[in-house]
C-alpha cells in the first residue's frame, strides 16, 4: 500500500476509504491484512483519482459509472464527464459559425 500511496500522491487513508465505497477496488490481502494492489488495481485507482480530483466527479458519480460498466454498459470506452468548458466550446463555434457566415 505504501507503495501506490507513493506513486499515485494519494495517502493511504484515502485508499482504505476507497475501498470501502467502490467494490470494484479488491487488492490482495496477506498475513496482517497487508494489502497488495495488482496492476489493474493501480489503473483503477488512477482512474477514481482522475474522475473525482479532474473530471469533477462525486463518489456517488464515480460509483454509478462504474457499476455500469460492470454490468456491460459501459463498454470498452470511458464515459467522459461533461465539464465546465464544454457549454463554452459550443457557445464559441457558435460565435465562429455565425462570425463566418457575414
Amino acid at each position: 500500500m505504501g507503495e501506490v500511496s507513493k506513486s499515485t500522491g494519494l495517502p493511504q487513508h484515502v485508499l482504505r476509504y476507497w475501498e470501502t465505497r467502490f467494490p470494484q477496488l479488491k487488492p490482495l490481502t496477506r498475513a496482517g491484512n497487508r494489502r497488495y494492489y495488482r496492476p489493474e488495481d493501480v489503473a483503477l485507482i488512477a482512474r477514481i483519482d482522475r474522475l473525482l480530483n479532474s473530471d469533477g466527479y462525486t463518489v456517488k458519480g464515480v460509483q454509478k459509472l462504474l457499476a455500469s460498466e460492470g454490468k456491460g454498459g459501459g463498454g470498452s470506452e470511458p464515459i467522459v464527464a461533461p465539464t465546465a468548458r464544454d457549454p463554452l466550446r459550443t457557445i464559441r463555434d457558435r460565435l465562429k459559425t455565425a462570425l463566418d457566415a457575414d
